[in-house]
């Protein structure tokens, strides 16, 4: 029976503890992405950013042109041997 008295206070102490250690990053992110550079928001992070957004442009290009082959593929008629 003790131990359950002591759940509610070990689970208080361990959410407010942690929620005083964390540091506030949205003014700096807000700062970071609101720069007028010239940019797109999509690539401002940096170097990652930039990866990420090729990567997915070269998925999404080469996942087209392979689901528009395999449409072509199965809209030709089939020969009869």
């Amino acid at each position: 029976m003790m131990h359950l008295q002591k759940v509610p206070v070990l689970l208080h102490r361990a959410f407010s503890s942690s929620a005083r250690r964390l540091r506030n990053k949205v003014p700096e992110a807000q700062k970071l992405f609101q720069e007028d550079n010239g940019l797109p928001v999509h690539i401002k992070g940096g170097t990652s950013d930039v990866l990420l957004y090729r990567a997915t442009m070269t998925l999404t290009i080469a996942g087209s042109c392979y689901s528009l082959y395999w449409l072509l593929v199965a809209s030709m008629p089939q020969r009869k041997p």
